[in-house]
């Protein structure tokens, strides 16, 4: 399965699809962060805050974290992920919406931990995502594998499922506006090969 999707490291300049895949995987929360991160100073768009974000050098979830999918001829997704160290303990989330996630990760301490997989709508139901989380718990070596996903995104909790994941934890998500979909952050965890 998935023998048309190669797999690479990022680099550098992939920053910007890797932006993009970023908010794609949150379903538009990593841009509402950047939005707000940005306040009212400033001429950069969510989205360039988002790729100056991926292309630091320094600390987890930027390039150097990431894998790229590629298939027929073009950036078909990408996955984010990293040993989840203890350093998640003495995180302060900056944003309110953050904590929930970030209480979950710290449920989560030493495992591999997928900030992000993502697909572009055109390429999904063929394999792509399969192949990435393949790589991923690959790259996990003898380490649990976690991630969190949205509780409503079906096709993410069927996919983790059928890959030996198991729901661990759900917890309520901050809402963006009043008027955003009330859901749960899903926490699951896979153990060690």
């Amino acid at each position: 399965m998935g023998s048309f999707v190669s797999l690479r490291p990022a680099v550098r300049e992939d920053a910007a699809e890797l932006a993009v895949l970023v908010d794609i995987a949150s379903h538009g929360f990593a841009s509402w962060l950047w939005l707000t991160d940005l306040g009212n100073g400033g001429g950069d768009t969510p989205l360039e805050l988002g790729r100056r974000k991926m292309r630091r050098d320094e600390g987890r979830g930027a390039w150097g974290d990431a894998v790229i999918a590629e298939a027929y001829g073009e950036i078909a997704g990408a996955a984010i992920g990293y040993g989840l160290g203890e350093g998640i303990r003495d995180i302060q989330p900056d944003h309110p919406a953050l904590k929930p996630v970030i209480d979950l990760q710290k449920m989560v301490i030493g495992s591999w931990f997928i900030e992000t997989l993502a697909v572009y709508s055109h390429l999904r139901g063929i394999g792509i995502a399969s192949r990435i989380l393949e790589d991923q718990i690959e790259r996990a070596g003898k380490l649990p594998v976690s991630l969190i996903t949205a509780g409503y995104n079906e096709a993410a909790l069927t996919l983790y499922g059928k890959n030996g994941f198991s729901e661990t934890a759900r917890i309520d998500a901050v809402s963006f506006f009043e008027s955003s979909r009330k859901h749960e952050w899903v926490l699951f965890t896979r153990d060690a090969r």
